[in-house]
């Protein structure tokens, strides 16, 4: 992977970025996004965020090596705090990191998120957190995919300022991709159940305490609902 051919986890985040965007890429690692939104003129200009030294000098290197810097700035921060206001963002790219800290990244500077248009957050895991803090801050689920690459399955969900509602089963599944039930949706979701129904064996063979007990159900609600849905 480099900035002129990316992943395809990353590639499938670039699609959802506006033509013409002021883009910040939060965890931008060696700025691969960044440069590549911008050497195919989708992103007018861009902001490489980095909170670890050696990510952000890697950043450094690929945007001075890509003859970019009068278009991407390199910045050396905790998330959001690398967006300065006259940046002008438009749309933010948050990939490669678990929903928990996703949502942390967007609750810890909540006035940069005025302004911006689009969100596009690429969550390893737990996915359905992001989608809870967007129910939360009135943001809504614009798309969402699911892809697998090198035998790892990743979510992209896009959000665009607005309000929305989600049961609790398509907070956990995603909306979009419930309904899409593609392939990798139907393998996640099985491998999931699977796990939890182990999981399950095991705590009946624990002492049944009142926490056992209720967590047992829990997992027996998930094991059904979910069942159900790949059932369509």
């Amino acid at each position: 992977m480099n900035a002129q051919k990316l992943s395809k986890r990353l590639e499938s985040v670039a699609k959802f970025v506006p033509q013409d965007a002021i883009i910040a890429d939060i965890g931008s690692d060696h700025a691969y996004l960044p440069c590549y939104l911008v050497h195919n003129n989708i992103a007018k200009s861009a902001i490489a965020g980095e909170v670890v030294k050696g990510p952000y000098e890697s950043a450094c290197q690929e945007v001075q090596k890509e003859q970019l810097t009068t278009k991407i700035t390199v910045r050396l921060a905790d998330g959001l705090a690398a967006i300065e206001p006259e940046d002008g963002v438009t749309a933010i790219t948050i990939a490669g990191m678990g929903g928990p800290l996703i949502a942390t990244i967007l609750e810890k500077h909540p006035e940069v998120l005025k302004g911006v248009e689009r969100l596009i957050l690429q969550p390893n895991i737990h996915a359905k957190v992001i989608r809870e803090w967007a129910l939360q801050n009135s943001w809504k689920i614009i798309d969402e995919v699911i892809l697998s690459e090198d035998d790892k399955i990743y979510e992209i969900l896009v959000l665009e300022p607005g309000d929305m509602h989600l049961s609790e089963i398509e907070q956990l599944l995603g909306p979009v991709l419930q309904q899409q039930h593609s392939e990798v949706f139907q393998s996640k979701w099985t491998r999931e159940i699977d796990q939890w129904g182990n999981v399950r064996e095991a705590l009946q063979k624990a002492e049944q305490t009142p926490e056992i007990v209720a967590k047992s159900a829990e997992l027996a609600h998930l094991i059904a609902t979910v069942g159900e849905v790949l059932k369509r």
